[in-house]
């Protein structure tokens, strides 16, 4: 006779999840969360997602960038943002700040000295 054995989890996942869980023949526990655990979880997840990404091999990466998408995208709207709100910030920022495509790393900024010009 084998042992129950549980693994806690504690995070958000997918919609579909349980139900794949339940078809191996595992039992799901999950519930609902309200208003204000939503943000919360998503931010989780979307950091969680970030680290999933940043040690993805490169045959993995596109798959890790989907899934920081659907999060940020479900963040958005928790958020009560559209996707043409968010993409059009975006465009403001860049025109307004610029965007990554010059590859810019910032080691240091140096004041000026009070002998200095």
């Amino acid at each position: 006779m084998h042992q129950r054995r549980t693994t806690t989890y504690g995070k958000l996942v997918r919609d579909r999840i349980p139900e794949i869980i339940e078809a191996e023949g595992l039992t799901a526990g999950v519930r609902v969360l309200d208003e204000r655990e939503v943000v919360p979880a998503l931010v989780a997840k979307l950091a969680e997602e970030a680290e999933e990404l940043r040690q993805a091999g490169p045959d993995d990466r596109l798959g890790e960038l989907a899934d920081l998408h659907e999060v940020l995208a479900a963040l958005a709207g928790a958020l009560g943002f559209s996707d043409e709100q968010v993409r059009e910030a975006a465009r403001r920022k860049r025109t307004e700040r610029g965007g990554f495509g010059r590859r810019l790393w910032l080691d240091e900024v140096t004041s000026p000295g009070e002998s200095d010009g």
